[in-house]
């Protein structure tokens, strides 16, 4: 095909200069042009454009909007530019290549200031520059001052009388979801004769971030051609809380009854349900299967099979993964660390933590510090801990977070520092929140400091009493540890006062229904 279009526009490589081209040639160029644009490789259609300038020749409207066309197409936004500018008149057509271009590589500021030339010219925005406005708006590239917004982009939509399309309707029901205005979203996905698997995906992931499922169940059972992706949408909803993971299952069962095939998407989505559900056994299955494919060598895959591991309760398993990665970045590292922590093994988090920095030169990110911490608080290596709290400021220039500033008052606590732990939350440069005087009032108790443990639960009621009930509880306990039984009568007359219960635990246990909830009290 190569020669082909070569041998098309020979008549401009020639020594003559500033000749007419004829209707023949000039469709030939515009022809060889259209052929790269169509092609796998459109930056190879680079070579024309010299040969055109090089033959002394003005190029009309519709060869400049190829040439336009072509160099967006193969990202050159600069050479695209240059032969939008010198166009003799700018059609809505270029236009719209030009602000797609800028949009589609992340320059959305040009891209409005495009818009607001376009508005200001002859020309009027059509469906297509609307969905370009859209889609650039929610991009994460705009800034947080967006001049538009979707509610103005609609207002406008009907003002012009545009024509209705499936892309248009798309980008602004995408853009509504991502702004959090759902019932908007829902309303121009009513209003579409032809509902796409698109536009429902964006439905589907809308009603899930808001927690509502049935609507989500709603739009895709009424979903008549589905796809991976919005069966991905339905997984990743149901993956985030452990009451709907075991829904997550069932839908990725069903996915593969009806042929879809899992994408990397679909696999970390169900390995993070089956984590919550401490699932182990359904994870065995899913890594089986993975092992089949060229997925399980992804970072993306391998992290997440380390912290499903790791909260069942099996480093082995987790390690085993984590070594047999070819490639590592900072979340394998983190989930393998933290994993490691939370399981009781402090010694092995803190020499995979040490082996991460200086063996591997990977810079660990907030989660990785707070495994760390959490290491040297169940090691009880305070001087460690310190310094390792102290480094993240000094060396990597990160700001302890709250969680932070907690870890460490849990660390002095359970090493039995109690007045160095209070002193050091006074001295916090922000005021502590409901987690730091948590870690206190635990570290209180489990040392028996009844007078301590007093004022760290009154400074956690006054932060955050009644959405904190396990703080009446720890006090209570400490005060019954202590023999004042009298004070823990007050207590729980102050709680019924104030309407505050414990919550029933449960946990998920493996029948032949498959997993079901056991709560506390409950029988077999």
């Amino acid at each position: 095909m190569r020669h082909g279009i070569l041998s098309k526009i020979r008549v401009l490589d020639q020594p003559n200069t500033n000749f007419p081209l004829t209707v023949t040639e000039l469709f030939s160029v515009a022809s060889a042009l259209q052929n790269y644009i169509n092609s796998d490789h459109p930056s190879h259609g680079r070579k024309i454009h010299p040969l055109i300038l090089k033959a002394g020749i003005k190029p009309n409207v519709n060869i400049s909007i190829k040439l336009l066309i072509m160099y967006v197409k193969s990202s050159c936004l600069s050479d695209a530019r240059q032969v939008f500018d010198e166009l003799p008149r700018r059609t809505l057509s270029a236009y719209n290549y030009m602000i797609s271009g800028y949009t589609k590589h992340g320059f959305v500021d040009k891209s409005f200031d495009l818009v607001r030339e376009l508005c200001l010219s002859n020309e009027k925005p059509d469906g297509y520059t609307f969905s370009m406005i859209l889609k650039g708006s929610t991009s994460g590239n705009a800034g947080s001052r967006l001049p538009f917004t979707g509610r103005e982009v609609h207002a406008q939509i009907l003002k012009s009388n545009v024509e209705d399309d499936d892309v248009l309707y798309t980008a602004l029901v995408d853009s509504y979801v991502k702004s959090g205005r759902v019932e908007y979203a829902r309303r121009v996905f009513d209003l579409m004769l032809d509902q796409n698997v698109i536009c429902s995906t964006s439905m589907i992931t809308g009603y899930m971030n808001q927690g509502r499922l049935e609507d989500a169940e709603d739009v895709f059972h009424k979903t008549d051609e589905k796809d991976v992706v919005v069966y991905n949408a339905m997984i990743e909803g149901y993956s985030k809380s452990v009451e709907t993971a075991k829904k997550a299952i069932h839908i990725f069962i069903d996915m593969q009854s009806l042929n879809f095939r899992p994408t990397i998407s679909t696999f970390a989505s169900i390995i993070g349900a089956c984590s919550l559900l401490s699932a182990f056994e359904i994870g065995q299955q899913i890594q089986g299967q993975l092992m089949k494919t060229e997925l399980f060598i992804d970072i993306k895959i391998g992290s997440a099979l380390i912290d499903m591991y790791s909260k069942c309760g099996r480093t082995d398993d987790a390690r085993s993964i984590f070594d047999s990665m070819p490639r590592k970045n900072v979340y394998s590292w983190t989930s393998m660390v933290d994993g490691y922590g939370k399981n009781g093994c402090p010694n092995e988090s803190l020499e995979l933590f040490d082996r991460m920095i200086s063996e591997r030169h990977t810079k660990p990110n907030y989660v990785t510090f707070l495994g760390a911490l959490s290491a040297c608080a169940h090691a009880g290596l305070v001087a460690k801990g310190r310094k390792i709290f102290e480094c993240m400021d000094w060396v990597y220039s990160m700001k302890p977070r709250m969680e932070h500033y907690a870890c460490m008052v849990d660390l002095l606590g359970r090493a039995g520092s109690l007045n160095q732990a209070l002193q050091f939350v006074m001295q916090m440069s922000e005021r502590p929140n409901s987690d730091v005087w948590a870690a206190l009032l635990s570290s209180c108790r489990l040392h028996g400091d009844v007078e301590l443990a007093k004022i760290a639960a009154n400074e956690l009621f006054k932060v955050s009493g009644e959405s904190r009930p396990g703080a009446y509880v720890a006090l209570s306990n400490a005060l019954a540890d202590a023999g004042k039984w009298d004070s823990v009568s007050q207590l729980r007359e102050l709680m019924k006062a104030r309407g505050i219960s414990k919550g029933t635990g449960f946990t998920w246990i493996g029948t032949d229904a498959g997993l079901e909830a056991f709560h506390a009290g409950q029988s077999l």
